[in-house]
């Protein structure tokens, strides 16, 4: 497949995956009712709901040298049906307070049968490649969420989403000192991918 036809296919899967917000939440348990998954769990989970890896199916995580057994699908409606957290941090782009919202990491990691053990780890992979690990006792203290919306507004592929990891850095005593630059490397926008080690 060509490079500029994959990318217009992940970009109509993203619309398309915006619409499905205005579906029932009662469509949100099958995932092809519900539209394309746009965040994909792997690892110590307990409710997969598709098939393992497919080096076909799955370009980008074969691209990334990703695998797995088992996965638990996201669609964007399976996540707007999580009860939504609002978090209003200042972003490194601008200096400028944004509200963001989403549901909680842990509840998304929760949602797929995830391994919620202080000790076990995030591995949040966004689909350039970039990864940032964080554990689960500081997914929970620092309360982490699944940014669907800023502004308002679903976000976009392209711009900061269609999904974006991220905490409110202000009410975190420890990263508010820091220069902004330095407050959000564990917080990759267009997140695709969390990987659950237990």
């Amino acid at each position: 497949m060509k490079k500029r036809q994959f990318m217009s296919n992940v970009v109509g899967s993203a619309v398309a995956g915006g619409l499905a917000a205005a579906l029932p939440a009662a469509a949100a348990t099958s995932t092809a009712a519900a539209g394309p998954a746009l965040l994909t769990v792997t690892g110590a989970i307990g409710k997969p709901n598709r098939g393992k890896f497919d080096p076909v199916r799955d370009q980008m995580m074969f691209k990334q040298k990703l695998s797995f057994e088992k996965a638990h699908a996201f669609t964007f409606a399976a996540l707007a049906a999580l009860p939504a957290v609002a978090i209003k941090p200042t972003l490194e782009y601008d200096a400028k307070v944004h509200a963001l919202s989403g549901p909680l990491l842990l509840d998304v990691v929760k949602a797929a049968g995830g391994a919620l053990g202080d000790n076990g780890k995030l591995v949040l992979r966004a689909v350039d490649g970039y990864a940032a690990t964080v554990t689960v006792a500081q997914a929970r203290a620092q309360r982490y969420i699944v940014a669907t919306h800023l502004d308002g507004a679903a976000m976009a592929l392209g711009g900061l989403g269609p999904l974006w990891a991220i905490y409110d850095a202000d009410k975190v005593p420890d990263m508010a000192g820091k220069p902004l630059p330095e407050r959000f490397g564990a917080c990759p926008w267009a997140l695709y991918h969390i990987e659950v080690v237990a």
